[in-house]
């Protein structure tokens, strides 16, 4: 009955050419006007605008001070050997190498850091790690100290290996803590745990930072990560996201196999474009490719917008994750910065 109707119309009357003429008019005018930046229905709108018109929260964020710093030596490093390691801290501290210390152990001080006493003198460390390591030494490390320090296992020992894979030992686990109470009063990051892998007679990969901890006075523990991605990396696989501050459980080194020649480049490549971020040479948007990157989005900390096209995306540009928040990036100085 409503085709009899419409073909009707459409025949007799010129009513129906009005309409559609009307119809396109209308349309038309809203377009228009909202490319202008007038104000249109909601209805007129696409999905995308209506997302655009959305702005993202800012986020308040303050900049912790990281006093510690905590890189292995070029050169040959082995469980016979020894491993050097040089430190270079704002505040004196003291550098304690427990070797062959437990896995468990380690991630059960960790976790009793969260909720009990804080791990923030050698002392206490030495408590929560005993007698869960094969040996342990101590260095003290002066403000601004950038010397080399040796730590092995005593031949006495007679320890060339932490047995097969997976293995329940880190074989070095290095950590630095303040040694002045008034460095903890003023410093809100009280710790850094560096677990470190060291070649040995079973496993011969090369010796290399497995991950680093930082403990704070409040009872927090972060895994520091890189905060900041350059954004030419917009066509490589995005990272994790996720943040992983569980512990983990065994150290299996087979799940860390021999890195490819082409694997290396990749990485060398990312320590360059680190480097260039930290020196100000800002990317660009990747978005408007004209103003300068000032915008971190979270939760997946990639820095590729300026502040004009932040508020029109509710997906970052380069991982497609939901934009919750955003806060501005600047210069800060002096020191280095917590991961988080």
């Amino acid at each position: 009955m409503a085709a009899v109707f419409l073909v009707t119309l459409y025949e007799y009357s010129p009513l129906f050419y009005i309409s559609v003429v009307s119809l396109c008019f209308v349309v038309t005018a809203a377009m228009v006007l909202g490319w202008f930046g007038f104000d249109v229905p909601v209805i007129l709108r696409s999905s995308d605008e209506t997302e655009s018109v959305l702005t993202t929260p800012e986020k308040q964020m303050v900049q912790m001070t990281n006093p510690f710093a905590l890189e292995m030596c070029p050169g040959s490093a082995s469980v016979t050997d020894g491993v050097s390691l040089r430190p270079c801290c704002l505040e004196p501290c003291v550098l304690s190498c427990f070797w062959g210390c437990e896995v468990q152990a380690l991630q059960g001080a960790l976790q009793a850091h969260q909720h009990g006493p804080r791990l923030s003198t050698p002392q206490y460390f030495q408590q929560a790690l005993h007698p869960h390591y094969h040996h342990c030494q101590s260095f003290h490390i002066g403000s601004g100290d950038r010397a080399e320090h040796h730590t092995h296992i005593p031949a006495d020992h007679r320890i060339t290996d932490f047995g097969p894979l997976p293995r329940q030992h880190y074989p070095l686990v290095a950590v630095l803590t303040l040694a002045e109470s008034e460095a903890r009063d003023s410093y809100n990051i009280v710790a850094a745990v560096t677990v470190l892998h060291v070649p040995d007679d079973r496993y011969s990969l090369s010796a290399r930072v497995l991950f680093q901890y930082l403990l704070t006075a409040q009872g927090n523990m972060y895994e520091l990560k890189p905060l900041f991605m350059s954004a030419d990396s917009v066509l490589s696989e995005p990272p994790d996201s996720e943040q992983s501050t569980q512990p983990r459980e065994a150290y299996d080194g087979a799940s860390r196999g021999e890195q490819s020649p082409e694997e290396e480049e990749v990485e060398e490549d990312e320590e360059e474009e680190e480097e260039d971020w930290s020196e100000g040479g800002g990317r660009g948007c990747v978005v408007c490719q004209n103003a300068a990157v000032n915008k971190v989005l979270l939760p997946c900390r990639h820095a590729c917008v300026c502040d004009s096209c932040v508020s029109r995306f509710q997906h970052c540009p380069i991982c497609r994750a939901f934009v919750l928040e955003a806060f501005t990036l600047t210069d800060g100085g002096g020191g280095g910065t917590a991961g988080h």
